[in-house]
């Protein structure tokens, strides 16, 4: 029951995190108004304890409920997906960082001002990381399938 749990647990905080990644592409467009700036705020920040719990769910599977730690170490779309993981993390931290850096104009009261650029930058990186994000459920069922297996 616990390993059925487990995968349900994962899969969920996999499609919340997809959920909050498509809401925050859909609500930033300039201009912004206060309360699509304080919505992007609250969900980027939901964003984020999804994909802690993606990885806390992830690692609960690989080391209590999967096929054995030895597996995944050894197996080369394990890591692929997880250095995959990675980089969507590394990706994300440029929005989040112009999303942090609202927050004194956004408890002034006022609109968040940015260059048509800087927008452009944050949608562009928001769209790289819903295409990545693509990519996981890919590799996800090549490793239990079996492929990627070093030394077989």
């Amino acid at each position: 029951m616990g390993q059925a749990v487990a995968a349900y647990l994962h899969f969920l905080s996999i499609f919340v995190l997809f959920a909050l990644l498509t809401l925050e592409h859909r609500l930033f467009k300039l201009p912004l108004d206060l309360e699509r700036a304080r919505s992007l705020v609250r969900i980027d920040i939901a964003y984020g304890l999804a994909a802690g719990a993606v990885l806390a769910t992830g690692l609960a599977r690989v080391i209590w409920y999967g096929k054995g730690l030895d597996y995944y170490l050894n197996n080369s779309m394990f890591h692929a997906k997880m250095g995959l993981f990675v980089l969507i993390a590394l990706l994300s931290s440029f929005p989040t960082f112009v999303f942090l850096n609202w927050r004194n104009t956004l408890q002034a009261g006022q609109v968040p001002q940015m260059s048509p650029g800087k927008a452009k930058a944050v949608i562009m990186v928001i769209r790289l990381e819903l295409l990545l994000a693509l990519l996981l459920p890919l590799f996800a069922v090549l490793m239990a399938r079996g492929y990627g297996v070093i030394g077989s």
